[in-house]
């Protein structure tokens, strides 16, 4: 039988047909014969490999969505403030980075709480009294700064004074009687945790005292300072006034709120200070026009970094007086940037003053 060269070149190449040889002699292409069982098997495979399909990509896009939702709630959190949280929510990481922070900061101060107690054996061996007043702005870190002053000092050589509200008796005496009755005596060292400047800033300005009590006081204090002064040099005051920045403040009084170890921190005029703070500013401006003297000078701490207050605090503390066995490898050069002079901030708020039209800090 011949068959068309043409065709013997196509017939490999086609797969879908047969070539046969008729009964008459004819060659002609045959489809392959497919049951209707076969074509239904093949239909429903078709179906379920698109139904699959669809499946799949629909849950590729929801794969992606989330993703994407991930993606949008990491970078939130990444934007979000660093607010203060309980303890038991803070990661892992961030406790380890804290701990090793506090025990560095920790480590650092002991040597100055070493000279400390040099200097405390030394008021007792002289018979000198110190007196150190800590006053200045809420949450200016005045409380945590005595608690490292005092962490290794001999407990019977010093005492911490924080007067609560003044008695209806003590209404009727001198504002700053209750606060003598509290003086050292001989060899001991006394910090006051507020003074009787309460008079000169949180008094007038709360309203708990009236402006004549206010005048009265601002006129006769640096009398009082300097009676109790000349006793041959015994008596050492320090009287040092911690500043905090607005934005400083309304963070630590945030995180007070919201550390249930911290909220009993908040007071009366905790709550109003931010309100009250230009109030505030200029009664600091006055008390140290006013009361910043030679004798008996203000030191203004900057203490948005709690650490440098402490540290450059207790430098000052010990540069204010001369005793044996002082530690010849450490540094008391205090910081200019952290322990500014009384005189030296107040011309700095009148340039303030001159420049913005208001007083700043």
């Amino acid at each position: 039988m011949k068959t068309n060269k043409n065709d013997q070149q196509q017939g490999p190449q086609k797969k879908a047909g047969v070539l046969k040889e008729s009964s008459k002699g004819t060659v002609v292409k045959t489809e392959p014969k497919t049951s209707s069982a076969g074509r239904d098997k093949k239909t429903i495979i078709e179906k379920r490999s698109a139904k699959r399909i669809k499946v799949a990509t629909a849950h590729g896009k929801s794969a992606v969505g989330k993703v994407k939702s991930i993606k949008k709630s990491t970078n939130a959190k990444k934007k979000m403030p660093n607010v203060s949280k309980p303890s038991g929510m803070i990661k892992k990481d961030e406790i380890i980075k804290e701990a090793i922070e506090k025990h560095y900061c920790s480590e650092e101060l002991k040597p100055y709480q070493a000279e400390l107690i040099k200097l405390q054996h030394h008021l007792e061996m002289t018979g000198k009294k110190m007196v150190i007043l800590f006053d200045g702005r809420d949450a200016s870190g005045k409380g945590g700064t005595i608690r490292r002053i005092i962490r290794y000092m001999n407990t019977k050589r010093y005492r911490v004074v924080a007067l609560g509200k003044p008695s209806e008796q003590q209404k009727t005496e001198l504002h700053i009687k209750r606060y003598i009755e509290n003086f050292p005596h001989a060899g001991e060292i006394v910090l006051f945790d507020r003074s009787w400047y309460n008079r000169a800033l949180v008094e007038p300005v709360m309203g708990f005292c009236t402006k004549a009590q206010y005048k009265r006081f601002m006129k006769k204090v640096i009398s009082y300072e300097q009676n109790f002064l000349e006793d041959a040099g015994k008596t050492i005051l320090i009287k040092l006034y911690f500043s905090v920045t607005k934005e400083e403040q309304a963070r630590r009084f945030n995180r007070r709120k919201n550390d249930p170890l911290r909220q009993w921190k908040l007071s009366e005029v905790d709550l109003q200070a931010q309100e009250l703070w230009d109030e505030f500013t200029q009664k600091k401006f006055m008390l140290l026009k006013n009361t910043h003297t030679k004798q008996s000078p203000w030191w203004v701490i900057r203490s948005d970094n709690k650490h440098l207050a402490r540290r450059e605090t207790m430098k000052l503390i010990l540069n204010s007086v001369r005793y044996k066995g002082r530690s010849r490898k450490l540094d008391f050069n205090m910081d200019p940037t952290i322990v500014i002079p009384g005189n030296k901030e107040l011309k700095e708020m009148k340039k303030q003053r001159k420049k913005y039209g208001r007083l700043m800090t």
